[in-house]
């Protein structure tokens, strides 16, 4: 790798990088930040990382892609390292007995991290391919396994074991194990990076902020955190919902108030005075497209249905495939949500050859369900107008955003991927207005679009 020709080459790739893992970043912050580079001790990497830390990063979920990237831009060390107590002939068992005692401390020990990147240099190169060596976290761990010296560690940190005491002991030993394994990784990426650059490893190393994760590849761990991001949304999304049907209603006549007025202009009323809207929370009908091809986001959407509940007067839920059946049920107030999400794939009725069919599911939900959608109702649409090449039955679907009093449909695809295939985006989106909805960004986005 070449390094950077000066600190400014260094702080603009790092601040690009920040930006492309998903980070947002102005210029203007940008500029902050390098104005406060010329107001503190460059050699403390610490005091570097808070000011960058103070001037780019926005919400604490940022934080650990911004620590991954600031160790890859301003790694501690460079080069091949060694521990100062630990000589290049020494036997794994004396190894493993000093990791021990490095893991019975304190993680923050600088020892701590010179062990672990002496332990890389030590075990993490191996051949990847043919003539070919890299580095990996995985043979450095497998050699000192720090998991297995839990008991020793045990036997030398209490005098008696159980109770409370044992309890914590334990809680501190999994800390400090999972700080090394953070350790040995870190300084495999930093390896990595000087040898193929720092711009490659940052590309498919971090991963984006929750809110920018793309609902379609989400993982598991990242799905229970959108559930916390989803009920603020919900809150937002039926407050805005509220604001657009008052400010679509005016009030009925007030007789008594312009009659009284026009006693001012000889009885001849000039000013008529309406009656304030009765202020009421918004009815809501969720259509969501439960297949397989976007079960993840289908998942989220539940998520999004079950925080809604709470929000709205009236809330019905129906979910489909290539027919539709109502779920609301499922989600009663006190119902888990992943219990529901589990039940909604055993009983409800929305298969019949497991292939998406929208024109068949508006018609069946226009024939199945007449009352569902009404004057008072936002009709909101969730999925990917994929139909697998069968009618798209936009008839039914403009009388039903007809009915309503908003309709809105939120696509988990790219834009770029709508019409291709057997994708009917553009029209469907000339029905009901579609809205790119990929992750918790663009769904806050729409939401604010609504005020």
């Amino acid at each position: 790798m070449t390094a950077p020709a000066s600190l400014v080459d260094r702080h603009v790739g790092f601040v690009h990088a920040l930006r492309e893992a998903g980070l947002p970043v102005s210029p203007a912050e940008g500029l902050d930040a390098a104005h406060a580079l010329m107001v503190i001790d460059l050699a403390e990497r610490e005091t570097l990382r808070e000011a960058y830390a103070a001037t780019l990063v926005k919400r604490p979920a940022h934080r650990p892609g911004f620590d991954l990237l600031f160790d890859l831009w301003f790694p501690p060390v460079a080069g091949p390292t060694a521990s100062a107590d630990i000589t290049d002939d020494a036997e794994l068992p004396e190894l493993r007995e000093r990791l021990a005692e490095l893991l019975m401390g304190d993680p923050a020990d600088p020892a701590f991290r010179e062990f672990a990147r002496a332990m890389v240099g030590r075990f993490g190169q191996v051949q990847a391919a043919p003539g070919r060596q890299s580095w990996f976290s995985f043979p450095v761990l497998r050699a000192l396994s720090p998991e297995t010296l839990v008991a020793r560690m045990l036997a030398a940190m209490l005098d008696e074991r159980g109770g409370l005491p044992e309890k914590v002991a334990r809680r501190h030993i999994s800390r400090t194990i999972e700080a090394f394994t953070e350790a040995v990784a870190s300084d495999v990426r930093r390896r990595i990076a000087e040898e193929s650059g720092v711009e490659k490893i940052a590309r498919s190393t971090v991963r984006p902020p929750i809110d920018r994760v793309d609902f379609l590849r989400a993982t598991k761990e990242e799905l229970a955190r959108l559930r916390r991001e989803v009920y603020p949304l919900a809150r937002r999304l039926a407050t805005r919902l509220s604001i657009r049907q008052k400010r679509g209603r005016r009030g009925r006549l007030d007789f008594r108030r312009t009659v009284r007025a026009s006693l001012s202009t000889g009885g001849v009323p000039l000013t008529t005075h309406l009656r304030p809207p009765r202020p009421h929370r918004p009815e809501l009908v969720v259509l969501c497209d439960a297949s397989d091809s976007v079960s993840t986001f289908s998942h989220f959407t539940l998520l999004l249905t079950f925080a809604l509940r709470e929000q709205f007067t009236k809330v019905r839920a129906f979910a489909f495939v290539d027919t539709v059946d109502e779920i609301t049920d499922l989600f009663a107030p006190g119902a888990d949500v992943l219990d529901a999400i589990g039940r909604l794939t055993d009983e409800a009725d929305i298969v019949r050859f497991g292939r998406t069919d929208y024109g068949h599911v508006f018609e069946r939900f226009a024939e199945r369900f007449p009352d569902a959608v009404g004057p008072r109702t936002s009709l909101l649409i969730l999925g990917d107008a994929r139909s697998n090449y069968q009618v798209p039955a936009l008839g039914t679907l403009k009388r039903l955003a007809g009915q309503a009093r908003h309709a809105y449909w939120l696509n988990p695809e790219p834009r770029a991927q709508w019409d291709t295939g057997d994708s009917l985006a553009t029209a469907y989106g000339s029905v009901v207005p579609m809205h790119e909805c990929r992750n918790v960004a663009q769904l806050a986005a729409f939401v604010e679009t609504l005020a």
